[in-house]
């Protein structure tokens, strides 16, 4: 195991004023930053802020315009809520109340496990209360704006559903057990605009992504199912490729990324079974083929990353993976901690990772391992971390964490 010294960053200075993490998994769901940095060193004074969170719940944060988002469930399972804090000092600035009860879900996940999405108008959450799903949209002053019914909702792992905002639209992936839909809404009014229906297996858990294209931009989905392109004003398909399995059909949890011509998709099974493929996007005449295919060690939970001709990973065991984009091949596979369920984020060049003890942990995103240093906040964290003007978001089981650079003019309490 690493040492628990300070964790060291050499990442840079500051990120661009102004940057926004506003889906799960940051600008249009890749989980990197490609400008700026985080402190060059952290320790424990490096914690600029940490407030306790009201209820329970595994929502990533998200900052738009100043603002941090995230969803929570009251302690004894009833009621649900959206939260706004000042994300310069956590400050409570409103909280939202959507009803809600006690129902089943995984150990790992929560009675609000979704992450809202925002823009410059709005924020929009899914809310399970239990039973049935709700789309909201609040304006950044906690006024509702519309809400919009999606249905019940059937899973054995509860939900954990995330949308995205796109242009005025906003797109949820609901799939559930014997139930698979993508929906679009126009985000102004919540009017449905589209829906489409996907084959349905066991519910799955990833949120789409926009890719843009030389003939369009396309909206793709990741699920059991397979790996799809619509068109995101009509929810025409664009292309698809079916994913074939050898035994019994796994689940989607992790979401899929993409390189400019590759989408990178995972899935698994709590039994250990595990299947990650990289499927080329079509050109001219050629349909989507399967590129390369791995079937042990990959991540289930937490999503991978693209940076450059590699990806990277961090599985649920706490193996940090690394493969050649193109090939698959392996460049290396080293355990360095255990319990993951976080996705990791990529900050200018290193890569961030969080373990479900709390230990937060960097290491160059290279094609040769270095092995991690540790920073522990000494709390459970099952949330994904999330990225803003040079300071990094943690949600913990209990807290929210801001960590940075301490400002170095007088007058300003850390």
């Amino acid at each position: 195991m690493p040492r628990p010294l300070a964790l060291s960053l050499v990442i840079g200075s500051v990120l661009m004023a102004g940057a926004d993490w506003p889906r799960f998994r940051g600008p249009n769901g890749t989980g990197f930053v490609r400008e700026g940095a985080l402190p060059a060193t952290w320790n424990q004074d490096d914690i600029l802020r940490r407030v306790e969170v009201p209820g329970r719940g595994n929502s990533s944060p998200i900052i738009v315009k100043g603002r941090l988002y995230l969803q929570a469930a009251g302690d004894d399972g009833y009621g649900r809520m959206l939260l706004c804090y000042e994300a310069t000092t956590l400050k409570l600035l409103w909280q939202a109340n959507v009803e809600g009860r006690p129902s089943r879900t995984h150990a790992k996940n929560s009675l609000a496990s979704g992450t809202p999405a925002a823009d410059g108008s709005r924020v929009v959450c899914l809310i399970w209360d239990g039973e049935q799903i709700r789309l909201l949209a609040f304006d950044h002053e906690g006024n509702r704006l519309w809400s919009q019914p999606l249905g019940a909702f059937a899973s054995q792992h509860g939900a954990g559903h995330s949308p995205i905002l796109d242009q005025d639209r906003v797109y949820v992936n609901f799939d559930q057990d014997g139930h698979a839909e993508l929906l679009c809404f126009d985000a102004t009014q919540g009017k449905k605009l589209w829906s489409v229906s996907r084959r349905a297996f066991r519910s799955s858990y990833t949120t789409p992504f926009i890719r843009s294209t030389d003939t369009g931009r396309e909206l793709v989905v990741a699920s059991t199912a397979g790996i799809t392109a619509y068109d995101p004003a009509t929810g025409e398909m664009r292309w698809n490729w079916d994913w074939p399995f050898e035994g019994k059909p796994l689940r989607n949890v992790g979401s899929p990324i993409a390189s400019p011509e590759i989408v990178l998709a995972i899935s698994g099974d709590g039994d250990g079974s595990r299947h990650m493929v990289a499927v080329t996007c079509p050109k001219a005449d050629q349909p989507p083929r399967l590129l390369w295919e791995k079937k042990r060690g990959t991540p289930y939970v937490p999503c991978p990353l693209v940076s450059g001709e590699y990806v990277f990973w961090v599985n649920d065991n706490g193996f940090a993976g690394c493969v050649r984009l193109r090939t698959g091949e392996v460049v290396y596979d080293e355990r360095f901690t255990s319990g993951v369920t976080a996705s990791p984020i990529l900050v200018n060049g290193f890569i961030v990772a969080v373990d479900e003890r709390g230990n937060v942990f960097s290491y160059p995103a290279e094609p040769k391992f270095t092995r991690p240093r540790r920073f522990a906040l000494n709390e459970a964290v099952y949330a994904s971390p999330a990225v803003a003007d040079g300071r990094l978001y943690i949600r913990g089981e209990k807290h929210l964490y801001m960590i940075g650079t301490k400002p170095t003019h007088t007058g300003e309490r850390p």
